[in-house]
C-alpha cells in the first residue's frame, strides 16, 4: 500500500496502491500542488493501482475516493507516513531493555507531520499479515494492513484522523494460517465483556497534584518507617445500594476510603489488581491488559484521581500486579501470532497446573520488556508507590505444584526457574531505580533464600516478603480451643526462629477469608459465642501490631466482619452497631495510632536488637507468652504479655529490664473495646526480686483472653 518507488528497465518509477473496497474510482491528491493521479481498479472488491507520471520522488498526498452514489471522500492515506518507530526502539526491545516501550507500543494519539492520528504497534513475529480494525473500517482486515519493521517482530501503521475513544482490535493471519481477532497487549483502556476491544486513549492530560508526596517518598526509608497497609478489593469494599448496589466508582472512593484508612491509621492501601480482566470471579488475577486500569470503575483518569488523592492526603497506594500468568481467553495474548508468543510451548513449562492458565516464557526478552514495561507504567503513569507481586512461589520453582514427570529442569538439573529469577531481579532493580522510595512486596510462602536480599548480594531485591508461615501457624493456634493451645503453644513461637531471615509484613490477607476458610472472626477458637471469639480476634491483632515487621490487614477484617469475603458484595458495614465489632475496629485504629506514635517499633521491625522473649515458653501449659520489643533508649521498651486461655490471673509477675513505672498503654480486654474491663489502672511498678532472669519484675492483673502492652515511662 502507498507509495513506492520501483525499478523497471530505464529506470525507476513511482507506484500507488490503495484498497478502498466501497469506492468507484480512486485518485492520489499532491498535497502541496494539489495535482491529481487517477489509479486504475484492479479487482471488483476494491484495489487501486497506478503509475505516477513523471514521479520518482515520494510525496505527501491525500486519497480522493468517489463511489456509487456520486459521493466524494478525501483523506489521508496512513502509508504516506514513515514508522512511528525508530530502529533503536526496535533494537532495544529485541534486547529486552526498551524499559518504556509501553509509549512506543500499542495505540498512542499524536500529531505526526502536522496530522492528528493515532500510532498503533504490536509485537507479532510470526504473524503473515497483521491489521488494524474497528468501527472506523467496519472491522474489515483488508483496509489497514500493518507494516512489519524489518526482522524485530513489530508491525506499525499511523491512522490519520483515528482519536480518543476509537474501539479498535488486531486482526492477524498467523502463522497456522488462522485468522485471529486480538485486543491489543499494550492497550491503556478496555471496553467491557464480552468484546473486550482496546480503546484508543490518551492521559496526557491529567493535571497531578501530588508533588509533595513523591518528594517526600523518594527520600523515605520504608524499612525503618510505620508501614500499615490495608489491603481491599475495590469492587466490594462499599456499594451503593440505591443505585442497583453497584460499587463505587473510582472517584466516588476517593474521597470515601481516603477518610477512613486516616480514621483507622493506616499508611497504605494496597488493591487488589485493577489491571484490566475480563472475569469478576477472578478477583483481577487474570490479567488481559497488563497497561490498563479496569474500565469497571472509571477511565484511566479516574483512577489518576483517586490516587492523585490518597497521596495528597499522604497515604501510600500498593496494587497486586501479576506477572505470573495469564488466562487462555482467545482474544488476549494466547497463541497471540499463532505460536506461544508471550507463554512457553511446552505445557510442562507454559501451563499452570492449579489456575489453568498460562504462564510466559521470562527467557525471551521481548516478553521480559513487556512485563517489565508493565510495571514501570504502573509507577510512570498512574503514580503508584509499589507493586505487591503475586505467586511469586510459583515463579521461582519449575516444578511448582507438578508431579514428577510433569516438569523439564532448568539447564543445569536443578527446579529453579532462571529465567523468571533473573527476571525478579531485573524488574526490582528496574522500579528501584527510576522510582526511588517505591516498595516491591513478594507473595512468596517458600524457604527460598533471599528473597529481599539486595540483587548485588544474589538476592531478589524486594523490600517486603509476606510472613506467609507467621499468618498460617498463628492462625492454627488461635483456631485451637483454649483448653488445647498448651498443646500447639510452638505454633505462636515457632516464627521467630526465622523471623530474622528476611525483611517481613505480617499480613492477613483476603486468602484467609474465601473458599469456605471463614472469616478472621469466625476462625476463632474461643467458644461459640461472638463476644469470645471477637476477645480472641483483639488478642490476635495486639500480638500481630506488636510483632515485629510491617502490618497488613484485609477489608473487613479490622472489625470482624462475620462472613467470608465475597467479591460480588459489599462489606457488612451494618455489624457496627454491634460492640463486638466496633471494638475490633476500635482496637485496630489504637494499635496503628501506637504504631506510629512510638517510632522505635517501626524502626526496630527488622532489627534483631529490636526484640526479646520475656518468657516464651515458661507458661505454655497456661498458654501465656511474653515478649520485649526494644529501642535506642529505655523508654523505647515495651512489655507484651498473652493470655489465650479465659483463666484471669491477678498478681501475674512479669520480668522488665528496668525498674520503674510501666504505663499500659494496650489492653485489648478494656471496655472501650468490647472486652469485660479489667486492667492495672494505667500501669505497674517493678518490685525487686530475679524473675523470668531478670532483676525485677511488675505484678499485673491478666485477664483471660486478653494481649497487654506496657511501655517503660522511666523511675
Amino acid at each position: 500500500m502507498g507509495l513506492h518507488c520501483v525499478e523497471v528497465i530505464g529506470g525507476e518509477v513511482l507506484v500507488a496502491r490503495s484498497f478502498q473496497p466501497n469506492a468507484t474510482t480512486c485518485d492520489i491528491v499532491d498535497v502541496k500542488t494539489d495535482e491529481r493521479f487517477r489509479l486504475k481498479k484492479l479487482c471488483r472488491e476494491g484495489m487501486f493501482e497506478g503509475v505516477i507520471p513523471g514521479r520518482t520522488e515520494i510525496f505527501n498526498y491525500r486519497i480522493r475516493t468517489e463511489n456509487a452514489n456520486g459521493e466524494v471522500f478525501q483523506f489521508w492515506d496512513p502509508y504516506c507516513f514513515l514508522p512511528s518507530l525508530t530502529e533503536d526502539d526496535t533494537y532495544l526491545f529485541n534486547q529486552g531493555n526498551h524499559h518504556h516501550v509501553y509509549e512506543k507500543l500499542g495505540a498512542h494519539v499524536k500529531h505526526y507531520e502536522g496530522v492528528m492520528g493515532t500510532a498503533f504497534a504490536v509485537w507479532a513475529p510470526s504473524a503473515k499479515r497483521v491489521s488494524v480494525v474497528g468501527e472506523f473500517n467496519g472491522w474489515d482486515g483488508r483496509r489497514c494492513p500493518m507494516r512489519r519493521l524489518g526482522s524485530s517482530g513489530v508491525w506499525e501503521l499511523f491512522l490519520p484522523g483515528i482519536g480518543v475513544g476509537t474501539k479498535y482490535k488486531y486482526e492477524l493471519i498467523g502463522a497456522d494460517n488462522s485468522l485471529r481477532l486480538k485486543s491489543d497487549p499494550y492497550a491503556s483502556y478496555f471496553e467491557s465483556p464480552p468484546h473486550n476491544a482496546s480503546i484508543v486513549w490518551d492521559t496526557s492530560d491529567y493535571k497531578w497534584s501530588d508533588g509533595d508526596w513523591i518528594k517526600q517518598r523518594a527520600k523515605a526509608n520504608w524499612e525503618t518507617r510505620p508501614m500499615s497497609v490495608y489491603e481491599l478489593h475495590l469492587g466490594s469494599w462499599k456499594r451503593v445500594p440505591e443505585d442497583g448496589n453497584r460499587p463505587l466508582n473510582y472517584r466516588e472512593m476517593a474521597s470515601e476510603l481516603t477518610r477512613y484508612v486516616l480514621e483507622m491509621g493506616f499508611t497504605h492501601v494496597e488493591f487488589m489488581p485493577l489491571a484490566e480482566h475480563p472475569f469478576d470471579g477472578s478477583w483481577g488475577y487474570q490479567v488481559t491488559g497488563f497497561f490498563a486500569p479496569t474500565h469497571r470503575y472509571g477511565a484511566p483518569q479516574d483512577f489518576m484521581y483517586l490516587v492523585d488523592y490518597l497521596h495528597q492526603h499522604n497515604i501510600g497506594v500498593i496494587i497486586d500486579w501479576v506477572p505470573a500468568h495469564f488466562p487462555k481467553d482467545a482474544f488476549a495474548l494466547a497463541e497471540f501470532d499463532g505460536t506461544c508468543l508471550y507463554e512457553h510451548e511446552d505445557p510442562r513449562l507454559g501451563e499452570h497446573m492449579d489456575w489453568g492458565t498460562l504462564i510466559f516464557n521470562y527467557s525471551r526478552h521481548e516478553v521480559r520488556n513487556f512485563l517489565i514495561s508493565s510495571a514501570l507504567a504502573w509507577c510512570d503513569k498512574f503514580h503508584i508507590d509499589g507493586l505487591r507481586v503475586d505467586a511469586v512461589a510459583s515463579m521461582l520453582y519449575l516444578d511448582y505444584s507438578r508431579e514428577e514427570g510433569e516438569w523439564i529442569p532448568n539447564e543445569y538439573g536443578g527446579r529453579e526457574n532462571i529465567g523468571a529469577i533473573d527476571f525478579l531481579r531485573q524488574v526490582n532493580d528496574l522500579v528501584h531505580q527510576y522510582h526511588p522510595g517505591a516498595i516491591m512486596l513478594a507473595e512468596e510462602s517458600t524457604s527460598f533464600g533471599g528473597v529481599t536480599k539486595p540483587t548485588k548480594e544474589w538476592g531478589l531485591g524486594f523490600d517486603l516478603k509476606w510472613n506467609m508461615g507467621w499468618m498460617h501457624d498463628t492462625l492454627q493456634y488461635l483456631s485451637h480451643e483454649p483448653v488445647h493451645r498448651k498443646f500447639h503453644h510452638s505454633e505462636l513461637t515457632f516464627g521467630m526462629l526465622y523471623q530474622n531471615s528476611e525483611r517481613f509484613i505480617t499480613v492477613f490477607s483476603h486468602d484467609e477469608v474465601v473458599h469456605g476458610k471463614g472469616s478472621m472472626i469466625t476462625k476463632m477458637g474461643a467458644g461459640y459465642e461472638m463476644s469470645k471469639k471477637a476477645a480472641d480476634l483483639r488478642c490476635l491483632y495486639t500480638w500481630m501490631w506488636l510483632w515485629p515487621g510491617k502490618k497488613c490487614l484485609f477489608m473487613g477484617c479490622e472489625f470482624g466482619q462475620s462472613s467470608e469475603w465475597r467479591y460480588d458484595g459489599s462489606l457488612q458495614w451494618d455489624l457496627l452497631q454491634y460492640m463486638d465489632h466496633q471494638g475490633v475496629q476500635l482496637l485496630v485504629r489504637d494499635l496503628n495510632g501506637i504504631y506510629h506514635h512510638y517510632e522505635s517499633l517501626a524502626r526496630h521491625d527488622h532489627d534483631p536488637k529490636g526484640f526479646e522473649w520475656i518468657n516464651a515458653d515458661g507458661y505454655w501449659e497456661n498458654s501465656i507468652s511474653s515478649f520485649l520489643r526494644l529501642g535506642e533508649k529505655p523508654t523505647d521498651t515495651f512489655a507484651v504479655v498473652a493470655n489465650f486461655t479465659p483463666v484471669h490471673r491477678e498478681e501475674f509477675r512479669v520480668g522488665v529490664p528496668f525498674s520503674g513505672h510501666w504505663k499500659e498503654v494496650i489492653n485489648s480486654n478494656a471496655n472501650v473495646y468490647g472486652g469485660e474491663g479489667s486492667g492495672n489502672g494505667g500501669g505497674a511498678k517493678t518490685d525487686p526480686g530475679e524473675w523470668d532472669g531478670r532483676e525485677q519484675s511488675i505484678p499485673i492483673t491478666l485477664p483471660g483472653h486478653s494481649v497487654m502492652v506496657f511501655k517503660y515511662e522511666g523511675k
